[in-house]
């Protein structure tokens, strides 16, 4: 059944916040999303010009009106307002006995715009702290909470036990405003544990604190345990910041659709690495193998690293007169050809495929022939501290020829070296591009 999730919080016009960030976070994670909205703002990127408060008494009709009703597998909470929003609040989800309930302690927007009255701060404490399964505030946040100044990863753990100690059974200090990688910190009363992702540099960040916890409240309503939830949170919310565009002229919004978007590219980049396999096997190029066997690589669009490159576990061999592959393509299988083609893209985003072949002077003539453009490098050349990096031989000749010739080549050769097979490498835009290409050199 499909989980049903609530959240309480203020509307943003501008979307990449509150009630707006969290269903469409919600609907992406495979929930259904339910609202009851306890402000509207006039916001954008820049600023927010403007609050309007739902009345109390309104915002208790909402909950009301979705829980007798459709009820809730989690919620979470955002903007609140004032303190009579948070007492009505929190009357409604004693009554209706949330099982899941996730606390966004929202307080200050990152525009700086009070987005919670500071007469509220005692009953946000007081009353919904000690009804959160998880509250989950950023170093600003639990400053405010505590009182106390948090600068390192010691101060947000001390920090965590002290919030922990009003009621709430676990508690997750966000650390983005600490240095160093994005880590946050789990707290169950008993051990912490840390949750630490890449830090995404990139000013396009409105909307993070609202989708990590509308995600968290997603896996809770699926019946993960809290940790499985965190981590799988956390990720999405990475991705969302890696993938954000530069909306408006300020904070841009974080990406929710960029993650999803990112799974289904996966299908397509495995999808065409297949239809692209049987093109060779049909045009019998076993006479292009090297000795070492072929491998085809494909990465996702905007790929960071080796996971996120396709290609053939046990690359593609012969098997008597017939090209043969040993397994379906996966990610992070081969990080010779990942090499080939993250260097590539680092020169052209677009350049996202590649293959090896065997080297020969008469494929050379041939490729020239048909039209192909040819760049080498010279092994020779390597200098000494790349060759005694384990793999980085590869990066470094194919970043020799596309800083010397200022373009990616169809196709990239060397003749090989001590221990190193002479061999011819592909370069195309996408798998059915590399196939013509391959094809050409029979």
């Amino acid at each position: 059944m499909i989980p049903r999730v609530l959240t309480i919080a203020g509307s943003d016009s501008g979307g990449g916040a509150g009630i707006q960030a969290d269903l469409k976070t919600i609907t992406l994670l495979g929930g259904y999303g339910m609202s009851a909205v306890t402000a509207l703002t006039a916001q954008n990127t820049l600023a927010v010009s403007g609050i309007l408060e739902i009345p109390p008494e309104f915002v208790g009709q909402q909950l009301e009106a979705v829980l007798a009703d459709i009820g809730a597998d989690a919620a979470k909470t955002g903007m609140l307002g004032g303190s009579r929003v948070v007492e009505v609040v929190c009357r409604k989800l004693r009554r209706f006995r949330i099982p899941n309930l996730v606390v966004d302690p929202v307080m200050v927007s990152k525009n700086g715009a009070r987005l919670l009255k500071p007469e509220a701060e005692d009953a946000l404490r007081r009353e919904l702290v000690p009804l959160a399964t998880l509250i989950t505030p950023n170093i600003p946040e639990a400053e405010v909470l505590t009182g106390r100044r948090i600068r390192t990863a010691k101060e947000a753990r001390e920090a965590a036990v002290q919030i922990r100690k009003m009621g709430a059974r676990h508690v997750l200090i966000k650390g983005g405003h600490l240095r160093g990688p994005a880590t946050d910190f789990l707290y169950d009363g008993e051990r912490f544990q840390e949750f630490e992702e890449e830090r995404v540099q990139t000013p396009h960040t409105h909307g993070t604190g609202c989708t990590l916890s509308a995600a968290i409240a997603v896996g809770l309503g699926k019946g993960k345990e809290l940790r499985e939830a965190v981590a799988a949170a956390k990720k999405f919310l990475t991705a969302a910041i890696r993938m954000a565009a530069p909306l408006g002229h300020g904070r841009g919004p974080v990406n929710h659709y960029g993650p999803i978007r990112q799974e289904m590219e996966r299908y397509e980049v495995i999808r065409k690495l297949k239809e692209a396999f049987e093109v060779l096997r049909c045009g019998n190029i076993t006479g292009l193998l090297p000795e070492v066997q072929s491998n085809f690589g494909y990465a996702l669009p905007g790929a960071q690293g080796f996971g996120d490159v396709a290609a053939f576990p046990g690359r593609l061999v012969r098997a008597g007169s017939a090209l043969m592959r040993v397994a379906d393509p996966d990610f992070g299988v081969s990080r010779h050809v990942a090499r080939i083609i993250l260097t590539a893209m680092a020169h052209d985003p677009e350049m996202r495929s590649a293959m090896n072949v065997k080297f020969d002077e008469e494929i050379l003539k041939r490729a020239r022939k048909g039209g192909l453009s040819l760049r080498h490098f010279n092994r020779g050349d390597e200098p000494a501290a790349v060759k005694r990096k384990e793999g980085s031989s590869l990066s470094w000749g194919v970043q020799t020829v596309l800083e010397r010739v200022g373009e990616i080549p169809d196709i990239i050769f060397d003749r090989g070296g001590m221990g190193k097979e002479p061999m011819i490498r592909i370069l195309a835009r996408n798998p059915e591009e590399v196939a013509k290409k391959v094809l050409r050199l029979r």
